[in-house]
């Protein structure tokens, strides 16, 4: 008999990011047949489960990738209660979760998926997976400041990695980075005494933005799939 962790099990469900797994048992919110889990518990699919009170059966079905043109205003969060939330924007007919985040006064792309396990690797990646941004600023590029940009800079103490820059225009330049602390790019700027006019994220890893229509989604191609996951491995 193959026992699997209740955590990744739950994940393997679509019920809910591994995180949120660990959280829910040690909130007591999910029964093994009628008795309160415990972090670590092992089971192998026969059991009674139930989270929060909704019975859970370990589905067979694929997975879903989706990659999603996040306007200004929507929050990357999953909480339901929350204003302009960012699952309710989607509005896709099974549970997703967004895969990192992108502040609210940014557009662009942003990956959703049910695979919880994909979620949770990309977020401990520690560098290599590349995001791709368009940044327009409020004053004329100069030389120093894409070399700063470039070396890294030093924000709440610590410098940021290496990134790709090049060029536009006058005031707007592409960005790409391998990390993604909290409003990373605007905070870069602020330290160079420069401010953000519009922040348009239009990579993650593989998979374009492209000419998808703000505010819509699309499922990633065949070939978007297989790179993303062979990229995690």
């Amino acid at each position: 008999m193959n026992f699997i962790r209740l955590n990744k099990y739950l994940v393997e469900s679509g019920v809910c990011s591994r995180r949120e797994a660990d959280r829910l048992i040690s909130n007591g919110r999910v029964l093994v047949n009628d008795t309160q889990a415990v972090l670590g518990q092992k089971v192998d699919g026969s059991e009674r489960i139930i989270v929060s009170g909704k019975s859970i059966t370990k589905r067979a079905k694929k997975f879903v990738y989706l990659a999603y043109h996040k306007p200004i205003g929507v929050i990357c969060t999953s909480d339901p209660a929350a204003p302009n939330n960012i699952i309710d924007a989607v509005h896709f007919p099974t549970r997703v979760f967004h895969i990192g985040r992108l502040d609210v006064a940014s557009s662009g792309l942003i990956l959703l998926t049910d695979n919880g396990d994909v979620v949770n690797k990309i977020l401990r990646a520690k560098g290599g997976n590349e995001k791709e941004y368009v940044v327009t600023i409020d004053q004329d590029i100069t030389p120093h400041l894409i070399r700063a940009l470039s070396r890294g800079i030093e924000i709440f103490g610590r410098k940021t990695l290496p990134a790709k820059i090049s060029q536009v225009n006058q005031r707007t330049f592409h960005i790409t980075l391998t990390e993604g602390r909290n409003r990373q790019i605007r905070r870069m700027c602020e330290a160079l005494h420069v401010e953000v006019v519009s922040l348009k994220r239009i990579r993650v890893m593989n998979v374009e933005l492209g000419d998808l229509p703000l505010g819509k989604w699309r499922h990633l191609t065949p070939i978007e799939e297989k790179t993303v996951l062979q990229m995690l491995h």
